[in-house]
């Protein structure tokens, strides 16, 4: 897997490299700037892409308008975004475009070696992988409409849903069966008034209703 690495700290720059190319990862670039992120995956289209959300020269929002440019003009290219903090908007702005391989993770995630590089792997491999902290703060802050109409076994199969998991994932954390899961996912899908459609956009349109408090 060819991996290009967007990030203005040095030694967290660094610390990925190792850790992806100690996973077996080729990181072909790493950068320390949006623009040079964009004019690097121009010349070589990367695989997979992690970049920062904050970066030079505001380090307000240049990495995730960078990753979203990244969306538009290379959908092939996979794209995993670390921010400091929980920030909702920005993982709902990633999952509102291209949802395949795509993710939203927390920089103290990176600690965990192996949750880390289960992310990225996932997102390399075309799954949309949200950080658990971003959800459990939403959940914690609201349950709005018409997300009461949910069970809280349904409520936690939605929460396992926008970490990215699939029903095998959520019938292990659970301990439930997968037809089970898939039982309450069809019952998230009515309640939550989604139109039919393909299961993974289904998937993603219900945890854009969850972010939104839809």
């Amino acid at each position: 897997m060819r991996v290009m690495i967007a990030e203005d700290s040095v030694l967290l720059r660094e610390g990925i490299v190792r850790l992806l190319e100690g996973a077996g990862m080729h990181v072909i670039a790493a950068v320390g700037t949006a623009d040079e992120l964009l004019a690097r995956v121009s010349e070589e289209e990367p695989d997979l892409v992690v970049a920062d959300v904050r970066m030079p020269p505001t380090h307000t929002d240049e990495g995730l308008r960078a990753a979203l440019l990244l969306r538009e003009q290379h959908p092939r290219v996979r794209v995993l975004v670390l921010s400091q903090y929980v920030e909702e908007r920005y993982a709902t702005d990633l999952l509102s475009g291209e949802n395949s391989g795509v993710g939203y993770l927390l920089k103290d995630r990176v600690a965990d070696v192996e949750e880390f590089l289960d992310a990225v792997q996932r997102v390399a491999g075309g799954q949309t992988v949200l950080d658990p902290e971003v959800v459990s703060q939403i959940l914690i802050r609201r349950k709005p409409k018409p997300l009461h109409r949910l069970t809280e076994r349904e409520t936690d199969v939605l929460r396992l849903m926008a970490e990215g998991r699939s029903n095998s994932g959520i019938a292990g954390a659970l301990v439930i069966s997968e037809s089970a899961v898939a039982k309450h996912v069809t019952s998230i899908f009515t309640k939550l008034d989604l139109p039919l459609a393909d299961a993974d956009h289904r998937r993603v349109l219900a945890v854009l209703r969850f972010l939104e408090g839809a």
